[in-house]
């Protein structure tokens, strides 16, 4: 299938001029794309908001694909679902401020947009094909999967009602929007509607809904409590309940995972719940909701090679059944009225039926909790609520993550230096080397079973977790957390310190290093207190105050 542009609005604005002009609409979106059928191209990008908006060829061609579902879905009607890809831009300034306070799973991906659409086929006899197709993209760095569903959800349907008029106020409308930042209740009017949604930051993590402030009532303006990210987990596992742990597992561990569905909706949802399922720690492999055969990364994906890539892919295309057979595990959707799908030991996806269920070879390191799920499907039977079963999923998880996490948490503070090896006179010293022998030796006394009840082997599984994508992220996280508080320290010490004193029977040479060395620091807005740079600003000072005139000169000349 082609696809092309038939009618995109490229007007021709500086950089400039449409960053000031859309400043905040930016920080919270991309851009607004409409993406339609034409007979000559196939699906087409007729039209992005707002004007000026810079999209990358690449770009646009996945954007077009991504919108539509695929021909075999048959989905008629009005059908919502999410996507991921790769972005040419950078991230705005403010979302790279925001991400600095941001929790790890809120952060702007810097990397990939998301893309949320909605799309309308109906029968209409006036048009060639007999139907209607068009999709409404709202594309975004932004993670907040509940909100922005909610927002297309909102102005989609105003558009093909209304036209071109809705989605240019809709853009005014979020330009309008408060500056994104971490830990704030925001206010976001839409089209005479109003969603209000609390950030989290580092400090208040994630918050439930009673933890927002008091709701704005209006008798004229329907305000809305949106969770920025609330995702109701159970519903897409529902049919997966008995296999929890297993997919626990090959989340944790970043295996290559593909599910396949009969439509976006449902692979997209579930992608992403299986995505959730390791949180509080971030799933840092690569994933995509929904993917299709016309991606620019396809042969990237799906190229025969001894170890496929750490991917979560979503499809729906029933030809990747063949194109992904050499993947070792597959996740296949039944009906909504399944119950629970089978857990099917295959040596490939060859030997994959029609029937749903977990296919693969794998052998979980943990034995299930049977409790947990017993419970599950109880209350399945009882028709317990969606919103109190995914709760408990919820709960479970978060705790098993912890179990696992905390003794490497544990672990990696012990790697910090001694506070007596730091120096206000030398380099900061540098955290001691992560070493997996002396890490499983310390769980003999303070491993998972201090907090989990789960049994198994919890060393084997440390062991290939230590060889992914999510331990590689959060170890350069926490590698990093330690770098800076020792620099911190260090110069808290230097801030402390008398270089009048320090500087009697030096070399002029290592006093205008240090000079050099204080300027550079302050000049770099250390990770220290306001008051610990006012401290450092006067040791500058009192090192000048032995400096000779003349290097006195020098120095402030090559400043």
């Amino acid at each position: 299938m082609a696809c092309g542009i038939k009618r995109c609005d490229d007007v021709s604005v500086s950089d400039e001029e449409f960053q000031a002009k859309w400043t905040r609409f930016s920080d919270w979106l991309h851009c607004i794309c409409v993406v339609t059928f034409d007979l000559e191209l196939g699906q087409a990008m007729e039209r992005v908001y707002p004007p000026g908006v810079k999209l990358c060829d690449q770009e646009k061609s996945n954007i077009c694909y991504l919108a539509f579902p695929d021909s075999n879905s048959g989905c008629m009607g009005d059908t919502q679902f999410h996507v991921r890809l790769r972005s040419c831009a950078p991230l705005t300034n403010q979302q790279s401020i925001y991400n600095e306070d941001s929790v790890s799973t809120l952060r702007a991906d810097s990397t990939h947009y998301w893309g949320f659409v909605y799309f309308r086929q109906v029968k209409d006899p006036t048009l060639p094909r007999g139907y209607f197709q068009k999709s409404i993209i709202l594309l975004t760095r932004l993670p907040f999967i509940n909100l922005f569903y909610r927002v297309i959800h909102l102005i989609a349907p105003r558009h093909f009602e209304g036209g071109e008029s809705s989605l240019e106020a809709a853009c005014h409308d979020i330009n309008r929007w408060p500056e994104l930042n971490a830990g704030q209740n925001a206010l976001l009017p839409v089209l005479g509607t109003v969603f209000q949604s609390y950030i989290p930051n580092q400090q208040t993590g994630k918050v439930s809904r009673s933890d927002i402030v008091k709701q704005v009532h209006s008798p004229n303006i329907p305000h809305i409590v949106v969770c920025i990210q609330d995702v109701n987990v159970f519903d897409a596992l529902s049919s997966l309940i008995s296999h929890l742990h297993l997919l626990w597992e090959l989340v944790l561990t970043a295996e290559p995972i593909v599910v396949m569905a009969s439509s976006p909706t449902e692979c997209s949802a579930l992608v992403q719940a299986l995505t959730y399922l390791i949180q509080p720690l971030p799933y840092s492999a690569e994933y995509r909701p929904y993917f299709t055969i016309h991606d620019s990364e396809f042969k990237e994906f799906t190229r025969k090679q001894y170890n496929p890539p750490y991917v979560i892919l979503g499809v729906t295309n029933p030809y990747f059944t063949k194109t992904l057979q050499h993947w070792p595990h597959t996740i296949k959707l039944g009906d909504s009225t399944s119950i629970k799908t089978k857990l099917r030991k295959v040596g490939s996806i060859k030997q994959l039926d029609s029937a749903p269920g977990v296919y693969t070879q794998y052998k979980p390191y943990l034995e299930k909790d049977k409790a947990i799920i017993k419970k599950l499907h109880n209350g399945m039977r009882t028709d317990r609520p969606s919103e109190v079963q995914t709760a408990m999923v919820k709960r479970h998880l978060l705790e098993l993550t912890q179990s696992f996490m905390i003794p490497l948490e544990r672990y990696m503070a012990s790697l910090m230096p001694l506070q007596k090896n730091i120096s206000p006179y030398r380099s900061p010293p540098v955290p001691n080397p992560f070493n997996p022998e002396d890490f499983f030796t310390s769980l003999q006394q303070a491993g998972p079973q201090l907090t989990s009840g789960i049994k198994g082997d919890w060393i084997g599984l440390y062991k290939h977790f230590f060889r992914t994508p999510n331990f590689s992220t959060w170890f350069h996280e926490r590698h990093s957390d330690l770098t800076n508080k020792l620099q911190a320290l260090q110069l808290e010490a230097l801030a402390e310190s008398d270089l009048k004193k320090w500087s009697v029977g030096k070399k002029e040479v290592e006093i205008v290093d240090m000079v050099l060395k204080l300027r550079d620091v302050l000049k770099n807005n250390p990770p220290v207190a306001d008051n610990t740079r006012t401290l450092l600003a006067r040791r500058l000072d009192d090192l000048n105050c032995v400096l000779e005139d003349d290097m006195k000169a020098i120095l402030n000349a090559a400043t």
